[in-house]
């Protein structure tokens, strides 16, 4: 008679277990900080390394070391190859500097944030910023006041937008406007992936006035600068005239209402008649399914002075204040989506 198969799935853990690792899940998150902050993946970029060069490299206790990248490579985040000796995986590259999927500023920028998200419970308890109730200043005046801080933050958000970028310009049709304004677009990593998809479309890209330098190098490798204005200043007194439609990716979850509805008004009071808005941004969805905008919700809550998520009926209500009707939502390939609104 057939014996029943032995390797059958493990059981499901007991609630409490699960619980528990997720309550320890700031063990996973902080050791990938402290390798990546380290800059361990680009020391193993060219072949595996004993822990011994690695923790001289980076000026670390070696038996320390190794207890880390053990523990991080049980996770799949290198590999051990031989006693004492590390190498990268396809998890452990994405933590290097200079890689296409790298997300190492991301890795770091969070572990760096991790304090304030130790005083979680002062933003549970009084609505406000754990980050500004330790540091006594908003997140934008910090880094105004950090340089490195603020490279990190600027590197972060072009990590992120590597993914985003190309999802928003394969997801949305921008075939019907012929300049498009990108409000807060950092380095202009998203007006280039549009204007590279789109080749009659002309941009302008809106930033702060240090970031403007950097962004023109980078459109000019990019082989769009052509295409696109610079112009600089603070979208709370201005956006640039001479846009159909105006772009803001993950900037409106950054404020309060009353200062979201200040930015959007800003757009449409340079925009033309029935000039269309697009906010790329998580739209929180009804009911219990898992959605990463519900935990970027919280890190929102923890950083900002205010901003938040927003649902479908939470977006239509702001754009109704600042002067848009809401048209449609448009999904991408990634969890942001694009949130379209003509101006009345």
């Amino acid at each position: 008679m057939p014996q029943p198969e032995t390797n059958q799935p493990n059981q499901a853990l007991p609630p409490q277990l699960v619980v528990l690792q997720m309550a320890t899940g700031y063990w996973v998150s902080q050791s990938i900080y402290v390798a990546a902050k380290l800059g361990i993946a680009d020391l193993l970029k060219d072949s595996p390394k004993s822990c011994d060069e690695l923790a001289t490299a980076t000026g670390t206790n070696a038996p320390s070391l190794y207890r880390l990248l053990r523990a991080l490579a049980s996770l799949g985040v290198f590999a051990e190859t031989q006693p004492n000796h590390f190498t990268l995986t396809p998890l452990a590259a994405c933590l290097q500097s200079d890689t296409p999927n790298s997300i190492r500023a991301c890795v770091i920028m969070q572990g760096e944030q991790y304090q304030a998200w130790g005083e979680f419970m002062h933003s549970v308890q009084t609505g406000g910023s754990s980050f500004e109730h330790i540091y006594g200043m908003n997140i934008f005046e910090y880094l105004a006041q950090n340089p490195e801080s603020a490279k990190i933050f600027d590197e972060s958000m072009t990590n992120l937008s590597v993914i985003q970028s190309a999802a928003v310009a394969a997801s949305y049709d921008f075939s019907s406007i012929q300049t498009l304004v990108d409000v807060a677009g950092g380095e202009g990593l998203l007006i280039a992936s549009i204007l590279k998809s789109n080749p009659t479309l002309k941009g302008v890209l809106f930033e702060r006035p240090y970031v403007i330098e950097r962004a023109k190098r980078f459109l000019e490798a990019e082989g769009v600068l052509e295409r696109c204005q610079l112009a600089a200043g603070n979208f709370f007194e201005s956006v640039p005239e001479g846009g159909d439609a105006y772009i803001l990716k993950y900037i409106i979850h950054d404020w309060d209402d009353e200062r979201a509805i200040a930015i959007l008004k800003q757009c449409h009071n340079v925009m033309p008649a029935n000039g269309k808005i697009l906010v790329a941004e998580q739209v929180i969805p009804p009911g219990n399914e898992p959605f990463m905008g519900k935990l970027l919700d919280l890190n929102i809550l923890v950083i900002t002075s205010g901003g938040r998520e927003r649902t479908e009926a939470e977006y239509r209500a702001l754009f109704e204040k600042a002067g848009f009707k809401l048209t449609r939502i448009v999904p991408t390939q990634d969890e942001i989506s694009i949130i379209e609104g003509i101006r009345v």
